[in-house]
């Protein structure tokens, strides 16, 4: 067990060998940083409803091709997608993992509490 240099009365000294590791956290940064970027977090979004086609990903989301497979590209090598060939055609979805689904999750938590035009958007469907 550590001991901290200043005693604050909060005896979280035993606290100390449950903290992840530096590397744990960086991890958790490097995710981060892939959702960095608002274009990105909406076509993850999108692949999280359905599977789709770069083109098509690149009309919903009012992007030329290159710049959608630039994300595609970022969002797969982080684990969040995966894609699967049919012929000439590549059809991207969101990974089934523990992490991409909680990363949608969150995404659509932040969007409903943030985003006063989603909430009243939702709240007029219910």
């Amino acid at each position: 067990m550590k001991s901290l240099p200043h005693d604050h009365g909060q005896h979280i000294e035993h606290m100390t060998e449950d903290i992840p590791s530096p590397e744990d956290f960086q991890i958790v940064a490097d995710l981060f940083k892939q959702m960095g970027d608002g274009s990105r977090i909406r076509i993850f979004w999108i692949l999280c409803h359905c599977e789709e086609c770069v083109i098509n990903l690149s009309s919903l989301v009012d992007m030329s091709s290159p710049a959608v497979s630039h994300h595609l590209k970022q969002l797969k090598i982080a684990g969040l997608i995966v894609s699967r060939r049919e012929g000439k055609e590549v059809y991207y979805k969101a990974a089934e993992t523990d992490q991409a689904q909680l990363l949608h999750r969150m995404i659509e938590k932040v969007i409903k509490i943030s985003c006063p035009s989603s909430r009243t958007a939702s709240s007029e469907g219910n």
